[in-house]
């Protein structure tokens, strides 16, 4: 007769809980990156396709985790569409005390404000809808994160 030796069901569950404990993004968090790597991810994009309404479901808790930071810092949000109204921050529970909403005004367009944003370093995230960004775009929100030392993160609706 052999025996087999099972190992216990439990050997998968740490794995599986430390998944369940990381935050939604969390390249998104420029101090727990920072401490983690010495070259934190100052840049980050998330794409979304599919009906509006699932997109902003979607993307309702990713904001609301980025605008309950412990931070004295904004959460900027640039050039966001139409449907992202105050109600829609209010009802997706964000912390509207600690978000700006900001649009271009004249010739300024929309990565120019968003650099300007960054740059500042009045916010911790700056969250844009840039659509498709190139290299030199990403260079430029790179180096505007870096001078701030805030994050860049740029949704991409499909």
């Amino acid at each position: 007769m052999q025996q087999f030796i099972h190992a216990p069901e439990q050997a998968q569950l740490p794995l599986f809980e430390a998944f369940l404990a990381q935050p939604v993004l969390p390249g998104l968090k420029a101090s727990e990156v920072a401490r983690k790597s010495s070259q934190p991810e100052l840049f980050s994009e998330l794409s979304l396709r599919g009906a509006a309404g699932h997109c902003q479901s979607l993307l309702a808790p990713v904001l609301r985790e980025l605008s309950e930071e412990d931070e004295t810092r904004w959460l900027t949000l640039i050039a966001p569409p139409s449907s992202l109204t105050q109600a829609w921050l209010r009802d997706a529970g964000l912390n509207r005390e600690r978000i700006l909403l900001l649009q271009p005004r004249g010739n300024q367009s929309p990565l120019q404000l968003a650099c300007e944003a960054l740059r500042l370093g009045r916010s911790h995230t700056v969250v844009s809808w840039l659509g498709n960004v190139n290299a030199t775009a990403r260079q430029q929100l790179l180096r505007a994160a870096s001078a701030g030392n805030a994050q860049s993160l740029n949704i991409r609706l499909g």
